[in-house]
């Protein structure tokens, strides 16, 4: 992965392979960010002009490569568009440094190492960019033979303009590493072939991460989800040679006064069951655990950093395949809470594993529960590729969970749990059905899901269909393929929980 530093040097006189400077999109034309004087005097003052004669504009998602002149020891300028300038006074907001650092980092593939003389004021300006530099040179290789001319990632990301010897330059720089490298592994599990990866598999990574960083890791097989009654689970994973797993991950601070349980659908491979996908769905479906590989790196990304609040991370892991052994629709599951479920369409699987996995945390009464999925293609048609959905029992705490979405630069949408709609669930024959009324499926969905979180629990739930994958090409920091969507809104509501502010 490529290495973050902080530096003090200046632009002209790091040894780099390129300097990184922002460029903005003025009314005039390009406008040339702070953090860039260096750069700009050796162009005697004209680099936005070059760049205007460039074709360049500032606008985001933009790289531009100039050679450098006399007084540059870098030999490349590397300018990345940064979008409009913002109101007088006001700074860059730090989703832009972190999509201009992606794009820059991306553009540099292959690089040993790159200055980044991005706008830096704030603490939280160091790890935008520091972020959005480790998470653009993410590249999935694993599978790939290479030669010895293909690019690696950028090696080193220099920060100009931070701090080293500040505390809190040193602390945002730590926290970029450490979330970043756990975005980056959640992304290589979504992105690893369900060939390689199955339940137990994924229970032996979660279980080598635990040991590694000081969580408690206990993996419920077969057989003891059976015993255990988790109907949900072995119903959907009862079909595939790859049996099911439950995985719970603990972490724990001596000084936490709160506690968070995050609940990840992980369908480590979706072919819809005994109701077959369709041919052109069933290509990507590697990537149905990507709600469970939040929460591992969401729990992992907290014991890192250390945070005072007890989280607790369920990973409800099932391969959902057809056989002559697998759930039919029709059949009836009794599940871990003792409700009974029939079962009309066996694609609407991931409602059923996290069904168990939310009785099963509710019974620890955490403060809070939020569960993650890749639930409903529902919910992609209501907001798009890029926006995660969010429904909850408590008005409040779904307007946090906005806010927070935001804040950490991850688009997402507040969304109802219309009580009408729960009639479409009843059942002549068990407690409740897996399906109800076809329009808003993603609503209808979380009314299932809210039926098994226990009484007085504030519970949340992110529908991340959409964002979870990205089949499109990469853009600022995020890749084609797995992306790692909610884990840094999972990880932002754990430090604000530590802080006493749950929402």
């Amino acid at each position: 992965m490529t290495a973050l530093t902080l530096s003090t040097a200046g632009a002209a006189t790091l040894r780099a392979d390129a300097v990184v400077v922002g460029v903005a999109k003025g009314a005039k034309g390009p406008v040339v960010a702070p953090g860039a004087e260096a750069v700009e005097k050796a162009f005697d003052g004209k680099l936005a002009d070059v760049l205007a004669t460039l074709g360049a504009t500032g606008g985001e998602g933009e790289a531009t490569k100039l050679p450098s002149p006399a007084g540059l020891k870098a030999p490349l300028v590397l300018a990345v568009g940064l979008g409009a300038v913002p109101d007088e006074g006001d700074a860059y907001a730090e989703e832009a440094l972190r999509r201009a650092a992606g794009v820059a980092a991306r553009t540099l593939a292959g690089a040993k190492k790159a200055a980044f003389a991005l706008p830096v004021e704030a603490a939280e300006d160091v790890q935008a960019v520091g972020e959005g530099a480790l998470l653009g040179s993410y590249a999935f290789t694993a599978f790939q033979e290479r030669g010895k001319d293909a690019k690696g990632p950028l090696g080193e990301a220099a920060v100009l303009g931070a701090k080293p010897r500040d505390k809190a330059h040193k602390a945002a720089a730590e926290r970029a590493v450490a979330v970043a490298e756990e975005i980056n592994r959640a992304r290589d599990l979504v992105n690893t072939p369900p060939n390689e990866l199955n339940p137990a598999a994924f229970a032996a990574v979660a279980t080598a991460a635990g040991k590694e960083h000081g969580i408690k890791v206990q993996v419920l097989d077969e057989k003891a989800l059976t015993k255990g009654g988790y109907g949900g689970i072995v119903g959907v994973g009862v079909g595939s040679d790859a049996p099911p797993r439950l995985v719970k991950l603990s972490y724990t601070h001596a000084d936490a006064e709160k506690s968070l349980a995050f609940v990840g659908k992980g369908i480590t491979y979706d072919s819809g069951g005994i109701s077959l996908k369709p041919a052109g769905h069933n290509e990507t479906m590697k990537c149905d655990m990507a709600g469970a590989a939040a929460v591992f790196a969401a729990v992992v990304s907290a014991a890192r950093l250390g945070l005072r609040v007890n989280v607790t991370g369920w990973l409800a892991l099932a391969e959902n395949m057809p056989s002559g052994s697998a759930t039919r629709p029709g059949d009836v599951l009794r599940m871990y809470s003792g409700k009974t479920v029939e079962v009309l369409n066996t694609d609407a699987e991931g409602r059923l594993v996290l069904a168990d996995a939310l009785a099963k945390a509710s019974e620890e009464d955490p403060d809070a529960i939020v569960d993650v999925a890749t639930l409903t293609g529902a919910m992609v048609l209501a907001l798009g590729n890029r926006t995660f959905g969010i429904m909850a029992n408590d008005d409040a705490f779904r307007t946090s969970l906005h806010e927070i979405a935001e804040e950490v630069g991850e688009p997402s949408w507040p969304m109802p749990l219309p009580s009408d709609l729960r009639k479409g669930m009843d059942s002549p024959t068990a407690d409740i059905a897996n399906m109800g009324e076809r329009m808003g499926g993603g609503l209808v969905a979380g009314l299932f899901l809210k039926e098994f979180v226990g009484e007085g629990i504030t519970w949340a739930h992110l529908d991340i269909a959409g964002p979870a994958f990205n089949e499109a090409g990469p853009f600022g920091y995020t890749p084609k393929g797995g992306t790692g969507s909610a884990i840094r809104t999972l990880v932002r509501l754990a430090e604000r929980t530590a802080d006493g502010d749950l929402g």
